[in-house]
């Protein structure tokens, strides 16, 4: 295992601290119990908490590798198999990688006889969700790991590696669906992964049919290649804007749609953010939920600058997805308009104001729905959920929540729902 100082395009493969204990206790020679169950325990925890199953260092030399960005892998991402120079430097790592792989523990099993070595190599989860990665993702890491158990050849090793990046892509972008904005180690701006993201998709939202194509069609023409456009959804609370963004991130996982969001105090590390997003082999929308600004708030200046205006341009895998209230995003007042404003120029004010809005080409209205199609609503969601009762009893009681609340938007329906559904089983 102490080639691994020999790697070159995988040269921190070993900065992993779990891997890096194990290399410093196996190429000591020690004979620390204590610390070598601790490695053993700080690999149980990964595998627990990122829902792997099987022989967990096998899987875990996966996860690194599944997750390693460097000029391989990246090509690897954006074209498949690369050629060149990269590819021979890959041979030389691989070599070295595989070795670490099938790593023989028959000496640590005689230094340390114990039962866990069995549980380490059939190791068996909780039957929970991954904590870290989506189920797909996870359970392709562990059927690769059994591939790369079975490869025969250092060569046969890499191609199957390689494949994963061409088929999954390659590090934290590449496993997760949609992240927010954090910082890095060095206090620099980065992405960081949401990892439990609700699994609704857009045929769970109930109507909205029209809605539901216009989003459609303009993200599967950002996903194809051609011209798209920002997209603004606008209109009533509860409506299903915000649900919306999150089934297309389900929807379009597949087809390389990632999801970032962000929020009006982080526009100014919008450049930043777009120059680490601007180069990978994925599309990108960056989401900014129930977005508006009030008169003070200046934000929006900035913001129009990151759109659409400034110098540089935006990225043809990046586009701008927000939800808002307001149609204009900007509070507007009756004193905009009137000419006795004392502003001299008040027709500027209201270009101004309704300039942020433009930007956004599609534009798509989320109404309340009339009273016939929110009790479509509550009727579609009670069949999904197995509530077994009369047509005329639940829609006689949701009709007694709606009035109470004031609302027949669909999330006055699921709040229906989950209370009803709740009462029910109490009874």
């Amino acid at each position: 295992m102490n080639d691994i100082n020999r790697l070159i395009i995988y040269r921190d493969f070993d900065q992993d601290e779990i891997l890096e204990d194990f290399f410093e206790f196996i190429e000591d020679d020690m004979d620390d119990e204590n610390m070598f169950f601790d490695c053993v325990n700080r690999l149980i925890k990964l595998a627990a908490k990122r829902g792997f199953t099987g022989d967990i260092w096998h899987v875990f030399i996966t996860y690194l590798l599944a997750n390693h960005v460097n000029p391989y892998s990246l090509a690897c991402e954006k074209k498949g198999d690369p050629d060149g120079s990269i590819k021979e430097l890959a041979k030389h790592d691989f070599k070295i990688i595989r070795s670490i792989f099938n790593f023989d523990f028959s000496e640590l099993k005689k230094k340390f006889p114990s039962k866990l070595f069995d549980v380490m190599f059939n190791y068996k989860g909780l039957h929970e969700k991954a904590v870290i990665f989506n189920e797909n993702i996870r359970d392709n890491i562990v059927e690769l790991s059994i591939k790369l158990s079975e490869a025969q050849s250092d060569i046969k090793f890499m191609n199957l590696v390689t494949d994963f990046y061409k088929k999954f892509g390659v590090g934290e972008v590449g496993l997760h669906k949609a992240f927010r904005i954090g910082e890095d180690d060095e206090c620099e701006p980065c992405i960081v992964p949401i990892t439990n993201i609700p699994a609704v998709h857009l045929d769970d939202i109930v109507g909205y049919d029209l809605q539901k194509k216009q989003l459609t069609e303009n993200t599967e023409s950002f996903l194809n290649g051609y011209k798209a456009n920002n997209c603004l959804l606008y209109g009533d609370a509860g409506t299903g804007k915000s649900t919306s963004i999150k089934a297309i991130a389900n929807e379009y996982y597949d087809r390389g749609l990632r999801i970032i969001e962000v929020y009006k105090h982080e526009f100014e590390l919008l450049p930043a953010i777009i120059s680490i997003i601007k180069n990978r082999n994925y599309r990108f929308i960056i989401y900014m939920d129930d977005l508006s600004f009030e008169e003070f708030e200046t934000e929006y200046k900035y913001l129009k600058a990151v759109i659409e205006g400034g110098l540089e341009n935006k990225p043809e895998n990046v586009l701008i997805y927000a939800t808002s209230n307001r149609r204009h995003l900007i509070k507007e007042k009756f004193t905009d308009k009137n000419d006795y404003d004392d502003e001299l120029h008040s027709s500027d004010t209201v270009q101004e104001k309704i300039s942020l809005a433009t930007r956004f080409g599609v534009q798509i209205y989320y109404g309340v729905p009339p009273k016939k199609e929110f009790d479509n609503i509550v009727l579609e969601l009670a069949k999904k959920r197995n509530i077994k009762v009369s047509e005329e009893e639940l829609l006689a009681e949701a009709n007694k929540w709606s009035v109470r609340h004031a609302s027949t938007s669909g999330r006055c329906a699921e709040q229906f729902i989950d209370h009803f559904s709740a009462m029910s089983e109490s009874k």
